[in-house]
């Protein structure tokens, strides 16, 4: 215990614990679950997950903490304390780190069926789900969250000695642009309604799938906040600022005597955000942004929290079989035919596909040993290769490697039955 007390006050040594703690920690665990598992080929991967699974559970704690200390004890957080140092470091860390984390996740959640590029009205496969944020209004949304961004690093290189409190009040109603679509985003993607396909079953919270996605925010949130709270008491703590030296003469003198008072600034700043945002929309205006794209961003969507649109039905395609997989690659390469039937489910059809399906069902006919010993080979090794083409250009693939197949499955059906092209054009009928 003497150990540990002397690292948490030697601010230093602090830092690098928390920075790099899980790296550190990781292998350890990776070794301890190999051992009760008896599979030391976990630890090889582990190694590289473990830090993804801790991070995301730290950063935002270690925030909480941030924001109750500069809560409780702010005279620590001014500039030159060992906290304020800490904290600082700890805030770039979060954000290269927390950047990191979303990208990472943001990846795998893509894979399991998020189409962060799909707009509400397009039609996408299986369980595939469309984008939270509509890419039509994602340049003002960026906007916002630039102008967040000034806010903060103005207020936080200024020198509250020496800054009108009216300045101040602006950057922290910039803050409040930038928050208010982080706070709006959380509430977006958070759902506590399981998506079929977003999780591996419906027992699954997809909020805890979607949660990485919103620790960047969540500590974004927190150091806004924690410095509002300095600025404030950066200001409160210079007895200058309590002279009176504004007068009641002019308007802007008038604000400034009721801005001296710092804690007018957080409900001041929201007034303050209002002119702010109307600039913005009126700028963004001029590049073919609509004022409303503000809300559009998250209505024009479907299938979450605050979306307001209804997407079409899903078109399923069976992830078992290669050939089935490839029709849902792209338009100009597979060609798609129409749309059939298969196991109570309307999938994407293409001329491959009818006639590798016409293939198996004249080997069924004629072969029926044969046909079990095929099937029983493809089920073994077919599929777990089908399973994991996920993308239009993986499925592209799979359709030239196919190809010759097709050729060979033609050549058979012509060979053996009287009627060929009557056979292919009925496959997946009602």
């Amino acid at each position: 215990m003497g150990k540990l007390s002397q690292i948490v006050k030697d601010y230093r040594k602090l830092r690098l614990l928390l920075m790099l703690g899980p790296l550190i920690l990781s292998p350890v665990l990776c070794i301890l679950f190999a051992v009760i598992r008896f599979d030391f080929d976990f630890v090889f991967g582990g190694i590289m997950v473990f830090p993804c699974l801790i991070y995301p559970i730290e950063l935002p704690l270690i925030n909480l903490i941030a924001l109750i200390r500069a809560i409780r004890h702010p005279q620590k957080q001014m500039r030159g304390m060992d906290e304020a140092k800490l904290y600082g470091s700890m805030d770039l860390f979060t954000i290269i780190t927390g950047g990191l984390i979303t990208l990472f996740y943001a990846t795998i959640i893509e894979i399991n069926r998020v189409d962060f590029t799909a707009e509400w009205n397009v039609q996408l496969h299986n369980t595939e789900v469309h984008q939270p944020v509509w890419t039509g209004a994602i340049v003002t949304v960026s906007a916002l969250l630039v102008i967040g961004v000034i806010g903060y690093l103005v207020l936080n290189a200024m020198d509250m000695s020496r800054t009108p409190p009216l300045l101040s009040v602006l950057c922290i109603g910039a803050m409040y642009l930038g928050v208010s679509q982080l706070i709006v985003f959380i509430i977006q993607i958070m759902k506590f309604t399981p998506h079929e396909g977003l999780c591996y079953n419906n027992h699954d919270i997809p909020a805890l799938v979607m949660f990485p996605l919103t620790v960047l925010p969540l500590c974004c949130i927190s150091m806004v906040a924690r410095l509002i709270i300095r600025k404030i008491y950066e200001w409160n703590a210079d007895e200058s600022h309590n002279d009176g030296r504004y007068d009641d003469n002019g308007f802007i003198n008038g604000i400034n005597r009721v801005l001296s008072h710092a804690s007018t600034w957080p409900v001041a700043a929201v007034i303050a955000a209002l002119p702010l945002l109307g600039v913005l929309l009126a700028v963004l205006a001029l590049f073919g942004q609509r004022p409303d794209n503000i809300i559009k961003a998250w209505t024009e969507t479907a299938q979450w929290n605050l979306s307001r649109q209804t997407a079409p039905p899903n078109v399923m395609y069976d992830e078992h079989y290669l050939c089935t997989v490839a029709a849902g690659g792209h338009e100009k390469l597979v060609r798609p035919v129409r749309m059939g039937l298969r196991h109570g489910h309307r999938i994407v059809v293409n001329r491959q596909l009818l006639i590798a399906n016409a293939f198996e069902q004249i080997l069924e006919e004629k072969t029926p040993r044969f046909h079990k010993a095929v099937r029983s080979f493809y089920d073994t090794h077919g599929y777990p290769i089908a399973r994991h083409i996920k993308t239009k250009a993986a499925a592209d693939i799979v359709y030239i490697i196919m190809k010759p197949l097709e050729w060979i499955f033609l050549i058979v059906l012509y060979l053996v039955d009287p009627r060929p092209e009557d056979r292919i054009a009925v496959q997946y009928m009602k």
